[in-house]
Formats: C-alpha cells, sequence, structure tokens
C-alpha cells in the first residue's frame, strides 16, 4: 500500500467557497500545501486576492481568486461560468461559505432567517446542481469526484444559543448531503458533510473572546481546532483513503459534544 498515494490530492482542481478567511482559509490552506490548484470564492474581491497571493507564496500547489456573493443565483452562474473557461472539470467543491444570526426568539427577524437558509442551504444546492456538468467529467468508481458540505456540530446537536436559523441550516445541509450521496453515488460523486465545533474564525471570535474558559472546560481534548484538523479531514475525504465514504456526517470537535460539561 503506497501511503503517499494514498492521501494525495496533487494536481486535483478543487473550489473552496468562502475560501479567503476562516475555516474556509485553513481548508483551501491544507489543499495548496498539498499540490492542488484550488480556486477560492467570497463576496469580497480584495479578501480573496490577499489570501491568494499568501497561498501561492507557500505553495507548491496553486491558488486562483474568483470572487462571488453566493447568496445570489446570478453569481453562482456567473463563478460557474467563469470557472468552466478556465476548467473542462472539477474534483473536489468544498461549499464552505455560509452565514449566522443571532437573536433572542421573540426578536428573531424573518429576512435574517431566510438570509440564512438560502446562503448555508439553497445555495449549496444550487452551486452543486450547477457544476455537476464539470463534477462528472472526470468522476469514475477508482476515482470519484467529490462534494464536501462543511456544517457544524450547531447542526449535530441543540446549541446553547439563540441562532435558530443556523441550526436549522446546518441539520438541514448534513441531511441533503445524505440524500445527495445517494443519488450522485452512481454517478462516482461523493458528497459528505463535516461538523465543526469550535475553530478560531471572525464567526466566533466575539464569543470566543466572552466565553473561551467555558469552551476549553467542555472539551475532553482542552483545545479548539487547528487549521491542520479540518484541513487533514478535507484531505482525508478527497483523496484515495477517502473513495468509500459517502453520506457520512463527520464530526471534528475534540469530543465536546460527547463530554458530560456539554453547556
Amino acid at each position: 500500500m503506497d501511503i503517499e498515494a494514498l492521501f494525495s490530492v496533487k494536481d486535483k482542481v478543487v473550489l473552496v467557497t468562502g475560501g479567503s478567511r476562516g475555516i474556509g482559509e485553513m481548508i483551501a490552506t491544507g489543499f495548496v500545501q498539498a499540490g492542488a490548484k484550488v480556486y477560492i470564492s467570497s463576496r469580497s474581491s480584495k479578501a480573496c486576492d490577499e489570501t491568494a497571493a499568501k497561498l501561492n507564496a507557500l505553495g507548491p500547489g496553486q491558488c486562483i481568486p474568483l470572487p462571488a456573493d453566493l447568496q445570489s443565483l446570478d453569481q453562482i452562474k456567473e463563478l460557474v461560468s467563469e470557472l468552466s473557461k478556465r476548467e473542462t472539470s472539477l474534483d473536489v467543491l468544498v461549499n464552505n461559505a455560509g452565514a449566522t444570526w443571532g437573536a433572542p426568539i421573540d426578536e428573531y427577524p424573518e429576512f435574517a432567517f431566510q438570509k440564512v437558509m438560502n446562503l448555508n442551504v439553497t445555495r449549496i444546492f444550487s452551486l452543486t446542481q450547477a457544476l455537476l456538468p464539470l463534477l462528472r467529467t472526470n468522476a469514475t468508481r477508482e476515482n470519484p469526484s467529490r462534494v464536501i458540505n462543511i456544517g457544524s456540530v450547531a447542526g449535530e446537536n441543540v446549541p446553547n444559543f439563540e441562532a435558530y436559523a443556523y441550526s436549522a441550516s446546518k441539520a438541514g445541509i448534513a441531511h441533503l448531503s445524505r440524500h445527495l450521496a445517494g443519488r450522485l453515488g452512481r454517478e462516482f460523486i461523493l458528497v459528505n458533510t463535516i461538523a465543526p465545533g469550535s475553530f478560531p474564525s471572525k464567526m466566533i471570535a466575539e464569543t470566543w473572546r466572552k466565553n473561551k474558559e467555558a469552551y476549553l472546560a467542555r472539551n475532553p481534548l482542552g483545545r479548539i481546532g487547528t487549521p491542520e484538523d479540518i484541513a487533514g479531514t478535507c484531505l482525508y475525504l478527497s483523496s484515495r483513503a477517502g473513495n468509500y465514504t459517502n453520506g457520512a456526517t463527520i464530526v471534528i470537535d475534540g469530543g465536546s459534544t460527547h463530554s458530560s460539561s456539554r453547556l
């Protein structure tokens, strides 16, 4: 067994949405450092350019910015059109772009619920659907294409914060992934979900600042996630090592969801 080849993603073509910061940047970094050709997308053209420049300096893979606001179906179409001009196939799609909103239940706004559900669920389906021609091109039983949807532990357990649309959307995307896995697996496109716990990102920065000790106390490992943790899981799912993993939800939270001290 060739262990290096088992986990290799060298020269694969990858798209990471929300790839300019946070967990998306961690994932993109892992693929670039593993020798893949990585496209990153986010709303901010400036952020995409800056992250791409940083990752290209790391190498040995490549990072290309393709900014788009994925709330918009028209911009999804433009993103797919631009990618299709540059590539005839796509090996890995990482649906990471997402939004959250927190508010007490009596004040939770309708527009916020719709916004979060749209980006976190509807547009993941929209983008995956639009990219199927590229995902199908090189997909074989021996070398399937991959779709990795980034969920959350908030979709696996009821969270202790009032972000109703976020938790519902993350539970929804895990089930959508299972449904897609059953349908697309027969075309050799594998669909899986990663449900991260706490990772250093802008989304949790304020909560982390206020509740750091509580987070650490309820984690059996006494820490939050690192770039290696999330990137390594994506590399496994995208390599030969993950060829028989389809429809799974992989929780990476250090065991927090199973801790007796979970808040």
